[in-house]
């Protein structure tokens, strides 16, 4: 994988880009960075061109200084396509990455081939998303970052029981990344992606591209019924569900999403 940047409308994005093929962008969760999709990067590169998305103001890409929209987050992904000269995607979002892969698909039908969204929603926050999600901002300014009494709230709304039980691989991966977390930047995505989201249902009626949504069945942050109501709200859209996995299903079930995306993509 090769490192290349983008300028977009949220700043210098840092994209992983290696493989042949017809495009993949995968676009992970808050607090994640592209590396979350390294097994789908190891696995897809020698039949498609992979791009792994450090999102804005995560991994390399330049911190926030600035709430944004989703609409502006969609717009990132057509100035990464441009850039790197691709016409035409497959989208693989994870959370954050999944109710953008959404937004993209309505937004600009003529960029997107399928798209696979893991572990999201379509649906505005919830009280107590709208609650707690602010409350662990502030008190990440105050601690000067994501550690510790943050981190295990942050590893449960990731991870269930069968990976920080059985994965230790995972918990470290998730530990290590919210620890290099920016704050500040930290501060602008959890406020538009958690209690600011908008209600995108409708917007979702309109996509037209082949979708798969997949959900973990150990998943607290957006629970099977939330992620099903989104594929509800998606014309013809695919669901299924992952057991022993929970928010990162890409990390923690990689053989399974894999298989999963691949009978999808090759269809």
């Amino acid at each position: 994988m090769e490192d290349q940047y983008v300028e977009t409308v949220l700043g210098r994005i840092h994209l992983r880009v290696g493989g042949e093929g017809p495009a993949m962008v995968c676009w992970p969760s808050l607090l994640m960075d592209g590396t979350l999709w390294n097994a789908q990067a190891a696995y897809f590169a020698d039949r498609f061109r992979v791009v792994l998305v450090d999102p804005p103001g995560h991994g390399g890409s330049s911190p926030l200084t600035r709430e944004f929209s989703f609409t502006e987050c969609a717009q990132v992904v057509v100035q990464i396509l441009d850039a790197l000269g691709i016409d035409r995607a497959h989208l693989l979002g994870n959370s954050w990455g999944g109710m953008i892969g959404g937004t993209f698909a309505a937004l600009h039908p003529d960029r997107i081939d399928r798209a696979v969204l893991m572990n999201a929603t379509a649906s505005p926050a919830g009280l107590r998303h709208r609650l707690e999600y602010p409350m662990l901002v502030v008190t990440a300014r105050l601690l000067g970052g994501l550690r510790g009494p943050l981190v295990g709230p942050v590893r449960d709304a990731f991870l269930g029981p069968t990976s920080k039980r059985d994965r230790p691989e995972c918990v470290a991966f998730v530990n290590d990344l919210a620890s290099q977390a920016d704050v500040g930047s930290v501060r602008h995505a959890v406020t538009s992606v958690v209690p600011k989201r908008p209600d995108q249902r409708e917007l979702f009626g309109s996509i037209k591209a082949p979708v798969l949504v997949v959900a973990g069945r150990e998943d607290a942050t957006f629970p099977v019924a939330e992620s099903r109501a989104m594929a509800d709200a998606i014309p013809g859209a695919r669901f299924a569900v992952l057991e022993n996995t929970a928010h990162l299903a890409a990390l923690e079930n990689p053989v399974e999403v894999n298989s999963l995306i691949e009978d999808f993509l090759v269809q």
